[in-house]
């Protein structure tokens, strides 16, 4: 894929306050630090080696993370909402608080589905700083400038054809979707990155927050006037409405929109930092776990209060629901690259693995298969009504998102130990 779907395993793809802080630890000289027990400090040469080397296996893990929800989470959460509707006890009450979390929150607030997209263009920013590192040093700017706009390009491209591409008339066709942000994302990132250092990268993080913020509140919408973060009435929405041709996802507006993709490069260039941290030797492997875990604790907050005026809201991608999205970003990878490449506690992360390292292609199978419509053919009919008859209700869709998901997991598994790895 992409470099979206950037391998950093050892593979080479050929063809506010807070972030200032987290900028800071670039500049900052090599901490000569306490002594470390011989066994912590070989793990931290070991992870540091990896890095050099461009071998990070938690980022793989990390975006494996991301896409395994993303392709599941949906029908998992209606599956458990199913299984606990109209049902009482305490039981039925996790099991509907976990279905709920898999589901995006109706307009303003943050659940653990909300996270995944913005985690995954997060892990593209990570990606970015080692593989375009690595080509800019072996073929020179211009041949990795090359490299952002073909596979940019290609991206777009896949993603016009996930929505149907020429099978529908214009103006049927979805200009604007998941796939195209990320191509979008990706593209701005990469060109702020390859010709940005680190403080002009901080400038154009938070001139992107700050300037979106000022854009939705002082900017009046007509026949509603300024600061409406409403579902019915925002900048976002009216700009989606009056300038964003083909289909779009909700009638007159894109939870993909137009506008919205520009706090989106945010979420992006947020990974650029983080990778840069990441990617830098200097920094003691466990100090650079503190570094994410503390910044994305700072971020978390950041982004709360934010929100207080100016709602944490993912359809239109606010600002606030940068800092959020971007804080547990940190947090999980602060706390995937201590388990996995410090500690190298690993046993738990190759199915994460495996969905990491074809990723967009695995998004794109789920579209034109469908996972689920496979398991319909081996657990659906009778079985699924008998599961739901004699088991409890919700048991048939239950087996069959379990099945789905097993089919994936066993997919991913075959392309990655036989080293298939699908790429533009």
């Amino acid at each position: 894929m992409a470099d979206v779907t950037h391998d950093t395993v050892g593979r080479d793809f050929s063809p506010g306050v807070a972030t200032t802080t987290l900028a800071r630890v670039f500049y900052a000289r090599p901490s000569g630090g306490g002594a470390m027990p011989d066994r912590n400090r070989a793990r931290s040469v070991t992870a540091a080696s990896d890095v050099a080397a461009g071998r990070v296996a938690s980022v793989d893990a990390l975006r494996g993370f991301a896409m395994f929800w993303i392709i599941t989470g949906d029908a998992f959460a209606w599956a458990l909402h199913d299984m606990a509707a109209g049902k009482q006890g305490s039981l039925s009450a996790a099991v509907q608080f976990v279905s709920d979390h898999f589901k995006h929150a109706p307009w303003e607030g943050f659940r653990f589905y909300d996270l995944l997209f913005p985690l995954f263009l997060f892990v593209v920013g990570v990606s970015i700083v080692f593989s375009l590192s690595r080509l800019t040093e072996r073929e020179g700017k211009w041949a990795a400038h090359r490299r952002v706009l073909r596979r940019s390009f290609l991206l777009f491209v896949l993603g016009l054809i996930y929505y149907g591409g020429t099978s529908n008339l214009w103006p049927e066709i979805r200009l604007l979707g998941v796939l195209q942000r990320i191509a979008l994302c990706y593209l701005f990132a990469s060109l702020l990155f390859l010709n940005l250092d680190v403080r002009g990268l901080v400038v154009a993080f938070v001139a992107l927050l700050v300037g979106y913020w000022a854009l939705m509140t002082f900017v009046p919408v007509p026949e509603v006037g300024a600061g409406s973060f409403s579902k019915e009435a925002n900048l976002a929405r009216w700009i989606d409405s009056h300038s964003l041709p083909g289909r779009l996802a909700h009638g007159d507006w894109d939870s993909e929109g137009l506008f919205s993709t520009l706090p989106a490069v945010g979420s992006c260039l947020l990974g650029v930092l983080a990778g840069l941290l990441l990617k830098d030797v200097r920094v003691q492997s466990l100090q650079k776990t503190r570094w994410f875990i503390g910044c994305g604790i700072v971020l978390v907050a950041a982004g709360y209060l934010w929100g207080l005026q100016f709602p944490v809201i993912k359809p239109i991608w606010t600002s606030s629901f940068v800092l959020v999205a971007g804080g547990y970003s940190l947090l999980l990878l602060g706390t995937f690259y201590l388990l996995i490449d410090v500690g190298e506690h690993r046993a738990w992360s190759p199915v994460f693995l495996w969905f990491g390292a074809n990723a967009i292609a695995l998004y794109m199978i789920n579209n034109m298969v469908g996972f689920q419509a496979v398991a319909s053919r081996l657990v659906g009919g009778d079985i699924y009504n008998f599961l739901n008859a004699h088991v409890t209700g919700g048991a048939g869709g239950f087996v069959n998102i379990a099945v789905a998901v097993t089919l994936a997991i066993v997919l991913a598994r075959y392309l990655y130990q036989r080293k298939i790895f699908l790429r533009v």
